[in-house]
């Protein structure tokens, strides 16, 4: 396993249509997973998952899709990157009172990307756009099995060794 410590980075090309989603999303879990990243996997997922699906339905279907994760000091890195070189509508904050509609079906993609990441935007390639987000370390978490600090024991109350098990009842 590659410490977090280490700079790293993946990039690999998808294919231009929505078996492009859960492919990118399990490449970040993965990825982030395999350096023990700081960052939240479930978050890089989500927005992962909202940059790749707006790739394949907003631009046409000529070349790949192109994600790229990046192991920061701070955080993480994730671009995707297309051919289309528009802009990705609104990455910045809206005015108040500007929230997407919640009864439409579209829009709340780049809503998310904007609550959720510490920060985002876009940039021209040579070919179309990147378009990406950062998010930040996170304090180190408990896994689910794993005892919490200062307890040595999953359900233990205070710290200190297990006491013994028999087959009676404590009195």
């Amino acid at each position: 396993m590659l410490e977090a410590t280490e700079p790293a980075s993946w990039r690999i090309e998808l294919p231009h249509t929505t078996a492009a989603v859960p492919i990118a999303r399990a490449l970040v879990r993965d990825a982030l997973t395999e350096v023990d990243a700081p960052a939240d996997r479930d978050t890089a997922e989500l927005l992962t998952a909202e940059l790749v699906a707006n790739a394949v339905e907003h631009t046409d279907g000529e070349g790949p899709i192109e994600l790229v994760v990046e192991l920061l000091p701070g955080g993480c890195q994730v671009e995707v990157h297309d051919r289309r070189p528009a802009r990705p509508g609104e990455l910045t904050c809206p005015e108040p009172g500007e929230a997407p509609d919640p009864w439409q079906e579209h829009g709340r993609g780049l809503f998310l990307i904007r609550t959720l990441s510490s920060d985002c935007g876009h940039r021209p390639t040579a070919d179309g756009k990147a378009v990406w987000f950062t998010l930040p370390a996170m304090p180190s978490q408990r896994r689910p099995g794993q005892p919490r600090p200062g307890r040595s024991h999953p359900g233990q109350s205070h710290p200190g060794p297990p006491r013994p098990v028999s087959g009676r009842p404590e009195r």
